[in-house]
């Protein structure tokens, strides 16, 4: 398994919001709080994580004059996801 892909998803969170991505469109901030259980300061250094390897994309706008920050899976996030999940199925066998 590729040592950097390994590293980055096998963070419980990290893992936690790219399954999640990879089943939605897109998800809020709050949303991704409330799949993993982590805190706003943890979860917001694990989306960093992401979006700086390319997993996800992070998109800031406003909504009815409130922040809003919405995460994507990105095409490579996708692949990735599916290396990662084919890669630990093979330890079934």
């Amino acid at each position: 398994m590729n040592k950097d892909l390994e590293k980055l998803l096998f963070n419980p969170i990290r893992l936690k919001i790219i399954s999640f991505l990879f089943s939605v469109d897109s998800a809020s901030f709050k949303k991704l709080i409330e799949i993993s259980g982590a805190t706003k300061g943890n979860i917001s250094v694990q989306i960093k994580k992401l979006n700086e390897a390319g997993l996800i994309k992070v998109k800031k706008k406003f909504k009815e004059n409130y922040p809003l920050t919405l995460c994507s899976i990105t095409s490579l996030g996708k692949t990735y996801f599916e290396i990662f999940f084919k890669e630990l199925k093979s330890y079934e066998k």
